[in-house]
């Protein structure tokens, strides 16, 4: 088994584009109802992990308007913490470490090139239906 089993791909991963605005990015984040989405550039190399927080924290920290929100970057947005993503070859066991510090760990190729994320609860309910956890 390898960490692509639990991966689910990109094209069914919500994302957004760096070059997106903080309103954009925003709503995409309150209509599927996450805290965290991926960042990724056009070419779809992975950029980053954008918070709610981050961008609380981009309006707090800046003089703030609707029209501001419509034209600022989401690449402007600093991300205090960046999910690290890993290799799509790495080891199952590289995938739990990552993931018990991580809601969602995003999954790239050799390259930088975004292929999916794994979320925490794929590997748990892996593991629950295959009974290696016993309540």
């Amino acid at each position: 088994m390898d960490i692509l089993f639990f991966t689910i791909p990109k094209h069914k991963v919500i994302y957004a584009f760096d070059d997106l605005n903080v309103k954009e990015v925003y709503d995409l984040m309150e209509e599927n109802h996450f805290t965290a989405i991926p960042v990724v550039s056009r070419e779809g190399k992975y950029v980053g992990t954008i918070t709610e927080g981050d961008i609380l924290r981009f309006i707090m920290n800046n003089d703030f308007t609707r029209s501001k929100a419509e034209v600022s970057k989401i690449s402007e947005v600093h991300r205090l913490r960046d999910l690290e993503p890993i290799i799509e070859d790495a080891k199952i066991p590289d995938l739990i470490l990552k993931a018990t510090n991580q809601n969602f760990v995003p999954i790239v190729d050799d390259e930088g090139t975004f292929v999916g994320i794994v979320t925490r609860k794929e590997i748990l309910n892996y593991f629950f239906e295959h009974n290696f956890i016993v309540l």
